[in-house]
């Protein structure tokens, strides 16, 4: 990171703003949250003095931002197989394989996503979470967007929260669907289980879109967009409505088999132990370029598999009725 101090003119039209939402206008290679700390710690002076964040600013203040070098990422490289989908110098789109852990942490030193990124490309250890701009749970597979730059992670990351970035997802859910649709129900920390998220009134909006693939015995299989990525979204949104992801440890409560379950399809069922969820398409517009892109991946081995066992029993069903 350059070190050398910047220094900019607040513009009139930024009259009335926070301080900190001014300065991210002005400084758009570095996140709000970085502007903040540097705010807190002194780096950064208006008109020679110190500011809170919360300030409003009148336009015309001079401002010197002192950026402050440091390591963001602590975890050690390793060499870890990924499966890059595209790479060029500002992005990387990786499809993340059901069973890796995206960030290191309790339980998870070592053998994570972020560790194989370090070793697949070192100057990632300076960016905020090694430049991975949103995460996947341990065993949800498919894309997932790096930014290799500060400036792309931080284009990134601001276009995820405005909802500029398309995720699609394939799931398999218990229940025979009968159309799509929407679930728009807020999601907040379990109020007694805190290792759980749920629908609670007061949490964060969440909004999920759903349409119908096909449809089998007793489950379905469903095209899902996210239109907010609270934690476990997907995986809540479809057990609140009481049609949870096949193989869901957390969410998806006591195995339900089908009428008429062959020993095949039950088998699998029963070994089917994470959650039916796999992250297929993105859609964004290219941090450096603006071009639009599109990336699409196939739902992985075990899923495909399913969906073929669960299509098998469907047809049987159907010759029997």
């Amino acid at each position: 990171m350059d070190e050398s101090p910047l220094q900019q003119t607040i513009p009139a039209e930024l009259a009335g703003s926070r301080l900190d939402q001014a300065l991210a206008r002005m400084f758009p290679d570095y996140s709000r949250s970085r502007l903040t700390q540097w705010l807190k710690k002194g780096l950064v002076s208006v008109d020679g003095g110190s500011r809170r964040p919360r300030d409003t600013v009148l336009g015309g203040e001079s401002v010197i931002v002192r950026p402050e070098a440091e390591r963001a990422v602590t975890s050690r490289p390793e060499p870890i197989a990924l499966d890059v989908v595209f790479e060029d110098d500002e992005l990387l789109v990786i499809d993340k394989p059901a069973g890796l852990v995206v960030h290191p942490g309790a339980g998870n030193p070592h053998g994570t996503l972020m560790n194989g990124l370090l070793h697949h490309a070192p100057g990632l250890a300076e960016l905020p979470r090694a430049g991975i701009v949103h995460r996947l749970d341990k065993d949800t597979s498919g894309l997932l967007l790096v930014g290799k730059t500060l400036l792309a992670h931080t284009a990134l990351t601001r276009a995820l929260a405005e909802r500029e970035i398309a995720r699609h997802y394939q799931a398999i859910c218990l229940g025979r669907l009968t159309a799509g649709g929407t679930i728009d129900a807020p999601i907040s920390r379990h109020p007694v289980d805190r290792l759980r998220m749920s629908v609670q009134a007061a949490g964060k909006p969440a909004i999920t879109h759903f349409r119908v693939l096909r449809r089998f015995v007793a489950h379905t299989h469903v095209s899902v967009k996210l239109e907010t990525g609270r934690t476990h979204q997907i995986r809540v949104h479809f057990a609140h409505r009481r049609n949870p992801l096949v193989g869901d440890p957390v969410y998806g409560g006591r195995l339900a088999l089908p009428p008429g379950t062959g020993e095949t399809l039950a088998n699998m069922l029963r070994t089917f132990r994470r959650q039916a969820l796999c992250a297929t398409r993105l859609e964004l517009q290219h941090p450096g370029s603006a071009e639009q892109l599109e990336f699409e991946v196939s739902p992985p081995a075990d899923f495909m598999e399913l969906l073929t066992a669960l299509d098998q029993h469907a047809q049987a069903a159907d010759e029997h009725a």
